[in-house]
C-alpha cells in the first residue's frame, strides 16, 4: 500500500499514533468534545451507566444550550438544568441559552485548528472542517465514552477529492455553491467519506463561506469536508487562539474514491425545493413561488456576512417586507447578535417587522423559537428542508441563500436578487 496519505488519513493516523488508512479501524485521542442541550442529557445518562467517575479533560469537553433556546416546556427546562449540574460538577464549560449554536462558537472561540480530531453530538459539527480539522458527528453514547477515555473509534474514511476551480461569476453566494455540490453527489452518494477541498478557487472563499460548504456536506452524507489551511484560515483565527496548526496537507500520490470537478464559472443561484436538500434546482426554474415565511440564520446562513448581504438587498428593496410575509432573524451566535446589534443591522432589520429570536438552532429544527404555520411555503438560509424540520409537516421548506431569501421577503414570492432595486 502507497504510505502516501489523504489529510483525514494523517489527521487520524496522528491522533490514532499508529500508520492508517482508509478502511481501518483506529481508536483515536480527541481534541474537542461538543455537546448540545439536544445531545448531552442523554450523553450524561450514558456516562453515569457506563461508571464513569471523572470527564478525561473538562478543558476538552464544551456544552452549549442551543437547540431548547430558549425551552418552550418544563421538560426541556430540565434538560438544561441537568447539562448544568453535571457541567458544575465535571468543571465543564458550557455554553447557556443565547450563546449561541455549540460548533460556531467552537470556531469562534478559537478551540479548533487545522489537524485537530473534533466530535459533537450534532450532524453539523463536520462545519469546523473549514479550518483545517477532522470534525464529525456521532452519537450520544460516542460522547459519553469519549467524555471518560478522551478517545473513539472510527473508521478512517476513503476520501473525495473536490476541486473548486474557475473564476466566479458576481452574485453566486456560498450556499449556492454548497447546494449544487449536495445535488451533484446527492443524498448519500458521500456516505462516511471525507470531502477534501481543492482548487485554484478556493482563494476566493471566505471563511465564513467554508464554514456553509462544510457544513452542508453532511446533507450528502460526508463524514468530514476539510478545507486546507491558508491565510483566509489564519486572518480568521488570528486573535482568537494562539494555537498552530497541524497537519493539513494530502500527500502527492494520495490515494482517492474519486475526484469531482467544481467549475465556479458555470454554476448558478440555486433553490433546494422541498423535502431534501439534494432536491436542487436552478433559482430562475423556482421563480414565482408564493413565500409566506423568511427564514434568516442558523448554522449555514446566521453570520454577520450573511446579515449584511440580505440586508443590501432588503434596502435596495425599500427597506420593506411585502404584505403577508413574516421575517424571522436568528443570529447563530451572541456574538454575531452583537456585532449586528453595534453596526445598527438588527434595528434596521426591526425597524423592516423582522422577529429577532435568541441564537440557537430552535427555528432551524422546530424545538423553539418561530414555528410555521398549516401550508405555509419557507424560504430559509437553513441547511435542511425535511418535511417537518422547522416543527410542521404540512409546511414546505425551500433552501437558498441569504440574498435569495431576502428578495422573497421584499417580494412574497422566489425572486432572482439581481433584480431588486
Amino acid at each position: 500500500m502507497s504510505s502516501a496519505k489523504t489529510v483525514s488519513e494523517k489527521i487520524l493516523s496522528e491522533h490514532a499514533s499508529r500508520d492508517s488508512h482508509a478502511g481501518d479501524v483506529v481508536v483515536c485521542n480527541v481534541d474537542l468534545v461538543l455537546g448540545t442541550d439536544a445531545s448531552a442529557p442523554m450523553a450524561i445518562d450514558y456516562f453515569e451507566r457506563m461508571n464513569g467517575k471523572r470527564v478525561f479533560d473538562p478543558a476538552r469537553v464544551m456544552f452549549a444550550l442551543d437547540h431548547y433556546a430558549p425551552p418552550s416546556t418544563a421538560k426541556t427546562a430540565g434538560f438544561h438544568d441537568r447539562v448544568r449540574a453535571f457541567a458544575r460538577q465535571h468543571g465543564i464549560e458550557v455554553h447557556d441559552v443565547g450563546a449561541g449554536i455549540s460548533h460556531q462558537i467552537a470556531v469562534e472561540q478559537g478551540r479548533v485548528v487545522a489537524g485537530d480530531l473534533v466530535i459533537g453530538a450534532d450532524s453539523h459539527t463536520v462545519t469546523a472542517g473549514a479550518l483545517g480539522a477532522f470534525a464529525t458527528g456521532v452519537g450520544s453514547s460516542d460522547i459519553a465514552a469519549a467524555m471518560i477515555m478522551g478517545e473513539i473509534w472510527l473508521r478512517v474514511p476513503d476520501t473525495i477529492r473536490i476541486d473548486i476551480t474557475g473564476e466566479r461569476p458576481k452574485g453566486l453566494t456560498a450556499k449556492d455553491i454548497a447546494l449544487a455540490l449536495v445535488a451533484e453527489l446527492g443524498a448519500e452518494g458521500a456516505n462516511y467519506q471525507t470531502l477534501e477541498l481543492h482548487g485554484d478557487a478556493l482563494g476566493a472563499l471566505s471563511l465564513e463561506e467554508r464554514l456553509v460548504v462544510s457544513n452542508l456536506a453532511v446533507e450528502a452524507g460526508a463524514k468530514a469536508a476539510i478545507f486546507p489551511h491558508d491565510d483566509a484560515t489564519a486572518a480568521y483565527l488570528a486573535g482568537r487562539t494562539d494555537r498552530q496548526p497541524g497537519a493539513v496537507e494530502s500527500d502527492p500520490g494520495a490515494r482517492y474514491a474519486r475526484t469531482l470537478v467544481v467549475d465556479l464559472s458555470r454554476a448558478k443561484r440555486v433553490v433546494a425545493l422541498p423535502h431534501a436538500p439534494e432536491n436542487v434546482v436552478a433559482l430562475e426554474e423556482a421563480i414565482g413561488t408564493p413565500i409566506h415565511m423568511v427564514f434568516l440564520g442558523t448554522c449555514t446562513g446566521g453570520r454577520v456576512s450573511d446579515f449584511h448581504a440580505a440586508l443590501a438587498v432588503l434596502e435596495r428593496g425599500g427597506s420593506r417586507v411585502a404584505p403577508g410575509v413574516q421575517l424571522v432573524v436568528t443570529p447563530a451566535s451572541r456574538e454575531v447578535y452583537s456585532r449586528l446589534l453595534e453596526d445598527g443591522t438588527l434595528a434596521k432589520l426591526a425597524a423592516m417587522g423582522a422577529v429577532i429570536t435568541t441564537p440557537g438552532c430552535g427555528a432551524c429544527c422546530g424545538t423553539s423559537g418561530a414555528i410555521p404555520g398549516d401550508g405555509v411555503n419557507v424560504l430559509s438560509t437553513a441547511n435542511r428542508n425535511f418535511k417537518a424540520r422547522m416543527g410542521n409537516a404540512t409546511a414546505s421548506i425551500y433552501l437558498a441563500s441569504p440574498e435569495a431569501c431576502a428578495a422573497a421577503a421584499v417580494t412574497g414570492r422566489i425572486t432572482d436578487p439581481a433584480s431588486i432595486g
